[in-house]
């Protein structure tokens, strides 16, 4: 059963990612490191013991379409509403509405546990603090008064609209449409699929926001719209109404994340209501609902992050545990009776070990992106600088920890062995679960274009310039410390560094040079190759720090281990930048 690693991610916020020196600098409000402390405590605990025993529930059982209704797996309604009541859902949001107001940091933290739990359970706050941003930063002083309180709370859960059958990534050519109304409301119409807890009986309304063209909109993204279209409609009271023209169709049958129900949504074919059509309301100007949704999707973005760390804990605290409980063989030096137990074995260990540095490297990549989105929200010159910080780290921590929480829950598998591909062991459940997090919310191919073509040329290259400069600040900690442990450690971080500068040159050349194409061939790799070198240099970070809880040789042993594994691809992955576009042209034959 998973257990919370609570320690390990209150050291991570404090002494790699930032939150321990924005504290004492008194950058986060009144926050203390007792608040922060003793709020990870209880969202472990919750995770730990409420969220984690209901997983395997919602995996066998999943969400299911009856009557027109989906109801949750058993436990789910309870368990969600016990939610509530802990005041979960507002950790960041507005005080105005109910919310704490607490750093972006705390609440990626508490979502990873969450995760980790269960990640089908905690997709439902995760939209619904994604449309809570959304609202309270674009909505009318109207939306906000009528829906903000009760999503906060979490009473009202909130889900993203974008997708339809023929528009996927390229939302341009969706075809769900709007009408105006003399009152000032609007009528959608339309399909939507793939919308996590689209419909459920968890919580009492459901909030959508849908993107949707208006009849005189100009074409492909400059004319889509953002509508805030409740399940029910609310009366001036705040009291629940009529229901609203829109279901849910069917629901998805999913590889993993069971217990969300993903719904195809129908909205306007007249199921309810006096008249044809699902009453929504502008949020933002109209043709500019894509800047307005997009609040939303790099919320969820750094989210999914989160979603890959989380079942990269949970993947290696299991098969931690079933390697040190297995006997199989006599591993090289067992001196013990009998078979030794696997952990014993040397590429048992190995697989481990790589588990482990991939888990906390993305751990703190995440981590360091919250906190540039929070240090974003301070006044003056500084804002810039870390708006730019996140925006470069966001598409890194999306991409590298959903893809390592795929390849950390298969090497689980396959520390298993045969148990591993056997669903009564609960390994294969996270490999299933991880896998959509590459995918949604912008798929991972997505992110590196994103990363290359719009990241790299901020302020002029010079962002990036200066946050390379910050790791090789961190390399040259690592060898003036002189700890033995260390031993090469700061010779590879120096290597995998150059070959992070090299790389980064190139690209940022081939854009200047006009050849987007030669760029966007190395555009994936160079993402892994951006996240291996920050997994090396934030272990060495953490490995550097003094937190007296006694792990500090543990921890240079494992950056070590990093530098010497991990850190030997990136190489490779610079000559995959460099090298690739040509070799992926010529074969280009082969698809024809």
């Amino acid at each position: 059963m998973y257990k919370a690693p609570v320690e390990e991610i209150a050291f991570t916020l404090k002494h790699v990612a930032g939150m321990g020196e924005a504290i004492s600098q008194g950058l986060l409000a009144d926050l203390s490191e007792d608040l922060v402390d003793a709020v990870l405590s209880e969202a472990g605990r919750f995770a730990t013991e409420e969220v984690a025993p209901l997983a395997d529930i919602g995996d066998r059982q999943g969400a299911r379409l009856e009557g027109g209704e989906v109801r949750l797996p058993d436990g789910w309604r309870d368990l969600y509403r016990n939610w509530i009541a802990g005041g979960w859902n507002g950790l960041t949001a507005p005080e105005a509405f109910g919310g704490q107001a607490l750093p972006h940091m705390l609440n990626v933290a508490a979502l990873e546990m969450w995760n980790s739990g269960s990640m089908a359970f905690a997709l439902a706050p995760t939209l619904t603090m994604g449309a809570i941003e959304a609202v309270s930063t674009h909505g009318s002083a109207a939306l906000k008064e009528k829906y903000l309180e009760k999503m906060v709370s979490g009473e009202w859960t909130g889900t993203m609209n974008l997708t339809e059958p023929h528009a996927g990534s390229d939302l341009g050519v969706l075809k769900a449409r709007a009408e105006r109304r003399a009152d000032g409301s609007y009528r959608i119409f339309g399909q939507k699929i793939f919308i996590t807890w689209g419909e459920h009986d968890a919580a009492d309304n459901i909030i959508h926001l849908v993107l949707a063209r208006l009849p005189d909109a100009p074409a492909g993204t400059r004319g889509i719209s953002l509508f805030l279209v409740p399940k029910f409609l609310v009366n001036d009271d705040g009291s629940l109404g009529a229901r609203n023209d829109l279901f849910c169709h069917s629901l998805e049958h999913k590889l993993g994340i069971h217990g969300s129900p993903t719904c195809t949504m129908i909205y306007g074919d007249g199921r309810f209501g006096d008249e044809k059509g699902a009453v929504g309301w502008l949020v933002g100007e109209e043709n500019k609902g894509l800047a307005c949704m997009f609040t939303m999707m790099n919320n969820a973005r750094l989210a999914v992050g989160m979603q890959g760390v989380a079942i990269a804990e949970a993947a290696t605290q299991k098969a931690v545990a079933y390697a040190k409980e297995r006997t199989q063989g006599r591993a090289p030096g067992w001196s013990g009776p009998g078979m030794s137990p696997i952990v014993e074995h040397p590429d048992v260990a190995r697989m481990l070990l790589t588990m482990k540095a991939l888990t906390q490297g993305a751990r703190a990549i995440s981590y360091a992106c919250a906190h540039a989105i929070d240090m974003s929200h301070r006044a003056g010159d500084v804002s810039r600088h870390w708006q730019e910080r996140a925006a470069l780290l966001t598409p890194i921590a999306k991409s590298f920890s959903t893809d390592a929480g795929v390849d950390v829950a298969s090497l689980g598998i396959q520390v298993h062995g045969g148990m591993g591909f056997i669903e009564e062991t609960g390994a294969a459940r996270y490999l299933r679960d991880a896998r959509i997090a590459p995918i949604y919310e912008g798929t991972n191919g997505i992110q590196a274009i994103d990363l290359v073509t719009r990241k790299l040329p901020l302020s002029a290259g010079e962002q990036v310039k200066g946050f390379i400069a910050d790791l090789k600040e961190i390399a040259e900690n690592v060898r003036r410390s002189n700890l033995d442990g260390f031993g090469e450690t700061s010779v590879r971080l120096d290597a995998a560094i150059s070959d992070l500068e090299a790389a980064t040159d190139w690209l940022t050349k081939m854009l200047g040079d006009g050849k987007a194409a030669e760029a966007l061939s190395g555009a994936t790799p160079y993402q892994r190759l951006f996240g291996l070198v920050l997994t090396g240099c934030y272990l060495a970070k953490g490995a550097l720090a003094e937190s007296g809880d006694g792990r500090g040789e543990g921890r240079v042993a494992l950056c070590r281990f990093a530098a010497e594994n991990l850190l030997a691809e990136t190489a490779a992955l610079r000559d995959r930048v460099v090298n690739g576009a040509a070799s992926l042209a010529a074969a280009r034959i082969l698809l024809a």
